[in-house]
């Protein structure tokens, strides 16, 4: 019989094994995230644990983007609907969706909901098409996979210290 291994467990063991990995080969390998319709790229190192999605309290006069807040193991965390944040329409929770905890060297207690998780993208078989945004400093390169799907990169460290971001209330 196969040994069960927890979601958190697994998560752990991955993160090893990467810390192992040639730092060239650690620093082209990225988290594959889908937000709304558009396929993203996220730096391993800025999330610090992907989960199903727990229950939420709404908190009231906040942006529509805004979720509430979950307990997760404890401790209460902010969760931002990506999609909503972005524009597009919010996330449909269902089995694929997914948090991402945000690393807290960059901020406490905060998630990500996103639509799905896409796997880990080697960026160093991607062709760049098109460069960073200057004018959207979280926003970096778009590039293609060999099977033409595009892919934008996220910058976590720049997105979570934008007013937008850090302004959920209504009032």
């Amino acid at each position: 019989m196969a040994k069960r291994v927890s979601l958190r467990e697994f998560q752990e063991s991955v993160v090893a094994r990467l810390k192992t990995l040639p730092a060239t080969h650690a620093a082209t390998t990225k988290l594959g995230i889908q937000v709304g319709d558009t396929s993203w790229l996220v730096d391993l190192t800025d999330v610090s644990e992907v989960l199903p999605v727990p229950s939420m309290v709404n908190v009231p006069l906040t942006r529509r983007w805004f979720k509430g807040v979950a307990n997760i193991r404890g401790n209460l965390f902010s969760v931002v609907d990506l999609p909503g944040f972005l524009g597009d329409e919010s996330v449909q929770v269902g089995l694929g969706s997914r948090l991402l905890i945000i690393h807290p060297r960059h901020i406490v207690n905060s998630a990500l909901l996103v639509n799905r998780m896409l796997g880990l993208r080697n960026v160093q078989g991607m062709e760049e098409i098109a460069p960073a945004d200057p004018a959207v400093p979280w926003c970096g390169p778009t590039r293609r996979d060999q099977d033409g799907r595009e892919w934008r990169e996220m910058r976590i460290s720049e997105l979570v210290q934008q007013a937008p971001f850090l302004q959920v209330g209504t009032i």
